[in-house]
């Protein structure tokens, strides 16, 4: 496992301002992001939340991407309420559900709370996220809870995935968990060393193809001790 998640190089990584160019959300849309994904991912002891994470920047790219527009997905009908095995079932696209949900959401949240989801105070937001949660706010054409399953799953996602999608900014993710990341070749022979963590420095993709981590023989990223401050 790695160390203590949020310090040495992560918290600094997260604290910098060079935060990407939005591709599809407008800057309203991101601020309403920023502040639904701070209360599901929250900044604590532990280390950085998901928006100091980057978690609006990787469901933004998702958005621009074949994803958004459900590129390979079944569009035909017809739409009836599934199940939650059934996964995800709404005639819009993921930029569509997410354009009209936050528009709806905050004018909701205007009308009964008086400013815009991102000016609300944190225990408003929590009582917004959780009226969201019970299908009790009123979005065009789906019930606010599909909103809420997917902007939930999109933030898990964007919390823990490769930092080259936009999100796990500075790997807090990983680091929480003490995942490594791209698996060394030696990796496997720990996985059965039950009472011996594996610390290491976590390396992604973009690590590997920067050559910013040596590799062995066969391109697998040999694993480092982490920086002191990790400990």
């Amino acid at each position: 496992m790695s160390g203590a998640p949020g310090s040495g190089g992560a918290a600094k990584a997260c604290q910098a301002d060079d935060t990407p160019a939005l591709r599809y959300l407008t800057r309203s849309e991101a601020n309403f992001l920023d502040a639904a994904v701070a209360r599901l991912v929250p900044a604590d002891d532990l280390g950085p939340g998901a928006r100091e994470a980057g978690v609006t920047v990787y469901i933004d790219r998702q958005l621009a991407g074949s994803w958004g527009v459900h590129g390979r997905a079944y569009r035909s009908g017809p739409w009836r309420e599934g199940s939650p095995q059934q996964g995800y079932q709404s005639p819009l696209t993921p930029q569509e559900l997410y354009r009209q949900a936050i528009r709806d959401v905050d004018a909701w949240c205007v009308t009964t709370h008086g400013r815009p989801l991102a000016a609300l105070d944190e225990p408003t937001q929590d009582r917004v996220l959780a009226s969201l949660e019970a299908g009790e706010v009123p979005i065009d054409a789906v019930r606010s809870n599909v909103f809420f399953d997917l902007l939930l799953r999109n933030t898990e996602e964007g919390f823990f995935a490769d930092p080259m999608y936009g999100g796990n900014r500075g790997k807090v993710g990983w680091r929480l968990i003490g995942f490594p990341g791209v698996a060394s070749s030696s990796y496997p022979g720990h996985l059965e060393k039950r009472d011996s963590p594996y610390r290491v420095e976590p390396v992604g993709i973009e690590d590997i193809v920067a050559g910013r981590v040596r590799v062995d023989a066969q391109g697998y990223p040999i694993h480092s001790p982490p920086d002191a401050g990790d400990l």
